[in-house]
């Protein structure tokens, strides 16, 4: 997407001791997964860092408790505005529906960076957030693989109108066709919001296609837990090959004992600094990049040991948000 830079004009930024100070609102999808931590721990480094070296910035995070509510996003999207902090650090649950409160902070002097998952405006700062296409790519490439180039593989999405994990689920789908051997069989149902929902299309799915089923790509950390507890209830973990998206103690502990064959992992600690780090830059004038790929990899238990998974796989959280 493309995105333009916006000069603040009228901000809130004022000066102590010569230093300057901004009040920067970071607004998640949602407040649960481990995903949603690392970019508040990553928002808060940034903070201390930028502390340390003259800016004084403070955080207010705030987002929905569930994922799937726009609504509620949209209202703490308007909330910060009423309240009018220097700008905001937004990762967008609907790539269209927040683009009116988007573009309405703009109208008012406050630029948003979105983090995460694509906004349809140019309205924005700049977008920091994982090649999401590719991340879908590398998950295929890596099932063609287990999979020895023939097999029936179904993809259970997430949520309609999430531009991310959208582009995984596409990025799967199309560099799948470049495996004729290989049979997407289902690639029409969500997963829906939280675990429990996940849970519950995935038994659906494993109940619809049985014994065809040989692979399985979700792309996400809720839909890829959903999934790998109901293999586990049905007694199929590790009998199906299983790529999943994202970071977390469960999905490591499964790859250990042989239930996932590989995660496609982000950097939501990178994408909470970085983000707060340009919208600090921004606020004091300084030319910001307008996209920023903060990096995807594929951890599978052959690269499971190495220092840069393991970066991946734990972020320092505690360190951040004591």
């Amino acid at each position: 997407m493309s995105a333009a830079v916006f000069l603040l004009a009228g901000c809130s930024k004022s000066k102590t001791g010569g230093k300057k100070s901004y009040t920067i609102a970071v607004i998640p999808q949602g407040s649960t997964h481990e995903f949603w931590k690392s970019i508040h721990a990553g928002a808060m480094k940034a903070s201390r860092d930028l502390g340390q070296s003259g800016t004084q910035v403070s955080i207010i995070w705030k987002g929905p408790l569930r994922e799937d509510d726009r609504e509620q996003q949209i209202q703490v999207v308007e909330g910060f505005i009423s309240q009018r902090v220097d700008g905001m650090v937004l990762a967008p649950y609907d790539s269209h529906a927040l683009v009116r409160p988007v573009e309405e902070a703009a109208g008012a002097g406050i630029g948003t960076v979105v983090v995460d998952s694509a906004l349809e405006t140019p309205k924005i700062v700049s977008f920091v957030a994982t090649d999401n296409h590719k991340g879908g790519e590398l998950a295929a490439e890596t099932m063609a693989k287990l999979l020895g180039g023939k097999g029936k593989v179904l993809l259970l999405r997430y949520a309609e109108g999430t531009a991310s994990t959208h582009a995984r689920e596409e990025g799967f789908v199309e560099k799948l066709k470049s495996y004729p051997g290989i049979n997407l069989i289902s690639s029409n149902q969500y997963a829906g919001p939280t675990r429990d929902t996940a849970k519950r299309a995935s038994e659906n799915l494993l109940t619809r296609y049985g014994d065809q089923i040989q692979g399985v790509f979700t792309p996400n950390e809720s839909s890829t837990a959903g999934m790998l507890l109901a293999l586990e209830d049905e007694n199929r973990a590790g009998k199906v090959k299983f790529i999943g998206f994202d970071a977390s103690d469960d999905f490591v502990d499964a790859m250990r004992k042989g239930e996932l064959n590989g995660i496609v992992v982000q950097n939501p600690f990178a994408m909470g600094e970085l983000g707060v780090k340009i919208m600090a830059d921004h606020l004091a004038g300084k030319p910001v990049e307008k996209r920023i790929d903060t990096g995807v990899m594929m951890i599978t238990p052959d690269n499971l040991e190495t220092k840069d998974a393991q970066a991946l796989l734990h972020p320092p959280l505690q360190q951040y948000l004591q």
